[in-house]
């Protein structure tokens, strides 16, 4: 079943299961209240989350080839998709199943065969503590709106002691930093979590710090001994980043050692390819590289923006994340007006990837 465009104020419930009666009974049972969609499978349901973000997931556990647990495990790994409330509805009901879903990270359990009552009154009730959840979120964002801003400054001067080895501009990393807030929140990230995602994205080539400068600033091409040097920056970053409890710098550490990697599984250092790329990554890679070619270098002028859309669009698929690529072509008017607003100084510098 094909992804239906959110209607105004019906929260949109997704119905996991492999069998279309079950499907049809929680469609009946629900229909009337909210737009519910379905999925017969674990895959088809990851991508459906990936592509129109629910405001809760009911999903079964016993399903072929990816059953419900992994399917609750892959989205709750997931930045931007594990603030999604999921109750599992399923037959298994002795306590361990329930408590491996609970683990999971999911929010409820209703069995088989379902009781119409009880299915409303626990998806109205988890709805309801989504959004007071979303509210607390909001207001918290206000009242601490200053120390964020004063963190997002200290962490982009800690990234820029990387751009300064590499004659970068500061504008660069404020600019990527806010395009991934804004392809974050598509690909369907909660505030808090795209506001983190903007905070770390500065780190992402911190690694820089541990290469020569004798590569960092060669005008010309780097030859294959100190390209191979350069290709370890990344791990870098990630040492430098460390293990740290702390939800910013984790996502920082992810995205050091993981935003050359791409879509094909040709990018470094770990050579990872599609979805085992995490996505935060993949997000910091599209707006790394439209930035890179967009802005001046001395080796270089910028391009059009065209000729950095078309060059997205062709890499969708072998370097970039293609439903990322498109969703950024989605937003392009909030990247442009960001683009505009902390526009290039008059005397850019070099990069290298």
């Amino acid at each position: 079943m094909t992804a239906q465009p959110k209607e105004p104020d019906r929260a949109t419930i997704l119905v996991v299961d492999d069998t279309p009666e079950n499907i049809d009974v929680l469609v009946g049972i629900l229909g009337e209240d909210y737009q519910v969609r379905a999925a017969r499978g674990g895959e088809q349901a990851l991508k459906l989350v990936r592509k129109a973000p629910p405001d809760l997931i009911l999903l079964d556990i016993m399903m072929p080839e990816v059953d419900g647990f992994e399917v609750c495990r892959r989205l709750k790994e997931d930045y931007t998709t594990r603030h999604i409330p999921i109750i599992f509805v399923t037959a298994k009901i002795e306590m361990k199943d329930e408590l491996a879903g609970l683990d999971l990270g999911a929010v409820d359990y209703i069995t088989k065969p379902v009781s119409p009552p009880i299915v409303r009154a626990r998806v109205r009730t988890h709805l309801a503590l989504y959004d007071q959840n979303r509210e607390l979120e909001r207001q918290v964002r206000a009242r601490t709106a200053e120390l964020h801003e004063t963190r997002l400054k200290i962490i982009q001067r800690l990234g820029r002691a990387a751009e300064y080895k590499d004659n970068e501009t500061g504008t660069h990393v404020i600019r990527m930093s806010h395009y991934s807030r804004i392809l974050g929140l598509a690909a369907g990230m909660s505030e808090a979590e795209a506001d983190t995602l903007m905070n770390a994205a500065p780190m992402h080539d911190i690694g820089k710090i541990g290469i020569p400068d004798h590569i960092l600033r060669k005008r010309g091409r780097l030859d294959d001994d100190e390209w191979q040097i350069m290709r370890t920056h990344p791990e870098i970053g990630g040492e430098i980043i460390g293990d740290d409890e702390s939800e910013l710098l984790a996502m920082a550490r992810v995205i050091a050692l993981t935003h050359h990697e791409k879509w094909n599984g040709s990018g470094y250092p770990l050579g990872l390819s599609g979805e085992q790329i995490p996505r935060v990554s993949r997000i910091i890679a599209i707006a790394d590289v439209f930035d890179a070619l967009t802005s001046p270098r001395p080796y270089k002028q910028a391009w059009s923006i065209e000729d950095a859309l078309a060059m997205l669009q062709e890499g969708a698929g072998v370097h970039f994340d293609p439903q990322l690529v498109t969703l950024f072509l989605e937003h392009l008017p909030e990247v442009l007006e960001i683009k505009e607003r902390f526009a290039e100084p008059s005397h850019p510098d070099t990069d290298h990837e």
